[in-house]
């Protein structure tokens, strides 16, 4: 089997490119840590800081909130979905659900294409010998792909989730790309967001009320108790903590 990387393009940016991608990070984390969210996303969004900018969104428990203030600015945002052929049922119908109902007109469902499936995971087995790799062929392989032309891309992460998103700010460089990543929500805390949830009569994701907070591919999710972080019940009782979205798994058998 071919050797698997996160990476879909054969040859990575420059470090100049990289190191000026930092600088431009930390400027504008610079520029914009005393911004509330909301004008933070207007600034984001409209006053063309970005070439080109696009929304990945899991459809999950806390999704509706940055989905909805993004809608108030532009329903045309491209949203980026990603189908893994693993969720739950409840996520494919919820974002069904959600979308119409604010009016997204830029959803686009992205996955990984059935004969690659086919030849790295036919069994569907991959999640159990190698899951980095799994997370890598349904996952980051397939984003990656897609942000090709985008030069930053929003994400829903808050700081609050788990210990290694602690320290967490607005702006942040995509592993091993001069790409930005943006995260609106950093200092958004499970009240506020059940507030802003009640307050605009946002549609829930319906396994929240089964006691998912954090909800990924069915076989990789479990609920969690009230004494643990958002995202326990995610790889449960493995080392893994994050699907390489935002961290570059070593990984022995995805696509490159």
């Amino acid at each position: 089997m071919l050797q698997l990387t996160s990476k879909t393009t054969a040859t990575a940016p420059s470090l100049t490119k990289q190191e000026e991608a930092r600088g431009r990070v930390a400027a504008l984390n610079a520029q914009f840590r005393h911004f509330g969210t909301s004008y933070f996303l207007e600034a984001v969004l409209t006053r063309g800081i970005f070439d080109r900018i696009a929304m990945v969104s899991s459809f999950g428990a806390d999704s509706a909130v940055l989905l909805h203030l993004i809608a108030q600015i532009d329903r045309s945002v491209p949203v980026l979905f990603i189908d893994t052929a693993l969720l739950f049922p409840e996520t494919l119908r919820y974002q069904q659900e959600l979308s119409a109902h604010l009016g997204l007109s830029n959803v686009q469902t992205i996955r990984a294409a059935p004969r690659t499936v086919q030849a790295y995971d036919p069994y569907g087995a991959l999640r159990f010998s190698d899951p980095d790799a799994c997370c890598t062929l349904r996952k980051t392989t397939v984003l990656n792909a897609a942000l090709v032309g985008y030069d930053a891309w929003i994400t829903g992460r808050k700081r609050h989730q788990a210990k290694t998103r602690e320290g967490l700010h607005y702006f942040d460089l995509d592993d091993g790309t001069a790409r930005i990543k943006i995260n609106p929500l950093i200092d958004w805390k499970p009240s506020r967001i059940a507030a802003h949830l009640d307050t605009h009569d946002l549609p829930r994701h319906p396994l929240v009320a089964q006691g998912y907070p954090s909800i990924g591919c069915a076989p990789c999710t479990s609920p969690v108790t009230a004494d643990e972080d958002s995202r326990a019940g995610r790889w449960r009782g493995m080392e893994k903590i994050e699907c390489g979205l935002h961290t570059t798994p070593v990984t022995k058998g995805a696509p490159t």
